[in-house]
């Protein structure tokens, strides 16, 4: 991040920037109790730390601009840390959490010591981009799984509801590939739209940014009744 920053300064003569959007993300390593720590602790650090680093190495170019914005990108997951009743969650959403406790927290402290600058907190729903598919590839669970991997994998999708009965190896990872793509092409909002969201909710001077009508409808649930927010009938509520 170091040489980046430098890099941005040289090739743009500037010693200030006026916007930073910090979008660092991956999926992956959903079990704090028997999946891998490598997975766990990799997944984490880029969500979180991706976010903590390039804010603190860009911090005083955002400062010394006449105007700024930091834009940090959280999740719904960020506010509902599961993917549902059926499949744990727990390295991605500790991290979005991260990332919207420190964007809020930035809220006073930019008011105090910046007040020219201003911190934006983006919350997207399901969005149609690689994540999924890129997460699975940086993890090492691609193509190439050990016995080990495919048990688990096999085990994660029969919780799921997918019967495996009869399937081979290869039919399992082709049918996660076709899961994963489709995650993509069957989103309800493009990546291109989300990034509309974003800069009209900057320009219009709104901090906290859902994106997707599905991100507003969690967060609505959520806030309605959060102590009932991870029980199997939570989308079965009125």
């Amino acid at each position: 991040m170091l040489a980046f920053r430098d890099a941005v300064a040289e090739q743009h003569g500037t010693d200030h920037i006026h916007l930073l959007f910090n979008n660092a993300g991956i999926g992956g390593a959903i079990s704090f109790v028997n999946g891998p720590r490598e997975d766990w602790e990799r997944t984490f650090n880029v969500c979180w730390f991706g976010v903590y680093y390039c804010a603190r190495t860009f911090m005083p170019m955002l400062v010394a601009a006449d105007e700024a914005c930091i834009v940090n990108t959280s999740s719904v997951n960020g506010f509902w840390a599961s993917l549902g009743p059926t499949q744990p969650h727990t390295a991605y959403s500790p991290a979005k959490f991260a990332v919207k406790g420190f964007t809020e927290s930035l809220l006073t402290d930019l008011r105090i010591n910046a007040p020219h600058v201003k911190a934006f907190l983006v919350m997207p729903g399901h969005v149609g981009t690689d994540i999924a598919l890129n997460s699975r590839k940086l993890l090492g669970s691609g193509d190439v799984m050990d016995a080990d991997q495919l048990a688990t994998l096999r085990e994660r999708l029969a919780a799921q509801g997918v019967d495996v009965e009869g399937m081979s190896d290869e039919q399992i990872l082709k049918g996660v590939e076709k899961r994963l793509t489709e995650f993509r092409d069957r989103a309800p909002l493009t990546a291109a739209g989300a990034a509309t969201i974003i800069l009209d909710g900057v320009r219009e001077d709104r901090w906290r940014i859902l994106v997707g009508e599905d991100a507003k409808m969690l967060d609505a649930r959520v806030r309605k009744d959060p102590e009932t927010a991870y029980e199997a009938n939570l989308f079965g509520r009125t």
